[in-house]
């Protein structure tokens, strides 16, 4: 008998102690933004996105970035109108983005310390429903309380099946565009 209580004292102890123990910190952010810049001989496009969603989590490494798609805001209604058509990037049918990454040297990043740390990250990108691998340099800012990220990449349409097969918006938005991407991160706690 005395077993029998000293195994639930001591499994009481340890669930205790796990119970209260400090949650992994992770970075949020529900306000990041991202920008693309298309040009062609035609015209220049470039579009705004200040709603994505980001974790970044320093203990792992791990970041995950969701973007809604129709969020995109442009100069010109007809260009939001091409962008979120059937016939380009579909956004009712694919209506967000997604990257999940790790920083791959983490080791060379110092959260608890003030400072620009170039970031190394691996992952993949889904974008109008493909999904492909990608690597990327980028930077993180640590100052004081807050991290941001901030990186830019060049992005194929073609790589994720986008493209105006024919037609003036064929002609009018560029192969390759560049991304920009700036977000700022709070510190939260997982419950």
């Amino acid at each position: 008998m005395k077993k029998i209580l000293f195994t639930f004292a001591a499994a009481g102890i340890v669930a205790m102690t796990t119970a209260f123990t400090p949650a992994e910190t992770k970075f949020v952010s529900n306000t990041g933004h991202i920008s693309f810049f298309s040009h062609t001989v035609a015209e220049d496009i470039t579009a705004d996105n200040f709603k994505v969603v980001s974790t970044l989590v320093p203990s792992t490494g791990e970041v995950v970035f969701s973007v809604p798609m129709q969020s995109f805001e442009f100069e010109k209604s007809l260009m939001q109108k091409h962008y979120n058509s059937a016939k380009f990037l579909d956004t009712k049918q694919f209506p967000k983005s997604k990257f999940k990454g790790i920083i791959t040297n983490l080791n060379e990043v110092e959260f608890s310390k003030d400072g620009t740390y170039n970031a190394n990250v691996e992952g993949e990108l889904t974008i109008h429903g493909v999904t492909n691998n990608v690597s990327e340099k980028g930077k993180i800012i640590v100052n004081g309380e807050k991290v941001s990220v901030e990186t830019t990449m060049k992005l194929k349409l073609a790589d994720y099946e986008v493209a105006f097969k024919d037609g003036k918006p064929s002609t009018n938005i560029a192969k390759t565009i560049d991304i920009t991407i700036k977000t700022e991160y709070n510190s939260e706690d997982i419950l």
